[in-house]
């Protein structure tokens, strides 16, 4: 065996100690950030009680997604999306978001739990 093969374990070895160190330092990132990042488009409200903060994103004029950033980390939230004249959506896997629904120009109504408080937004993002 020659010198050069010896040196690829060691040379592997160390490439993911230094990825890995690297992730390490990065830090984690929460689930809220996770989900505001997995919504598409641009942010249009921010909705705000007391146990929670849900965050409105519009992708053009067809598509709306919301996530549910509660106040304590230990608040376990769920959230619901509608658009005028449909069905509730809600995302079974994740409760908190991101949920995405298609509301083409009709206004939605989203509502939040989070820590056992609820909140309705009403009618809103109707669009002409």
């Amino acid at each position: 065996m020659s010198r050069r093969g010896r040196h690829r374990p060691t040379a592997l070895v160390l490439a993911v100690l230094t990825i890995a160190g690297l992730l390490t330092l990065a830090g984690p990132v929460t689930s809220a950030e996770a989900a505001a990042a997995s919504c598409p488009g641009r942010k249009v409200r921010t909705l705000t009680f007391d146990t929670g903060t849900v965050k409105v994103y519009r992708k053009g004029t067809r598509y709306v997604c919301a996530v549910l950033v509660p106040r304590k980390q230990a608040h376990k939230g769920t959230l619901r999306i509608r658009a005028r004249g449909g069905q509730w959506v809600r995302n079974k896997k994740r409760p908190a978001g991101p949920v995405t629904v298609h509301v083409g120009r009709r206004a939605v109504w989203i509502k939040a739990r989070a820590g056992g408080e609820t909140f309705d937004s009403g009618w809103i993002l109707r669009s002409t």
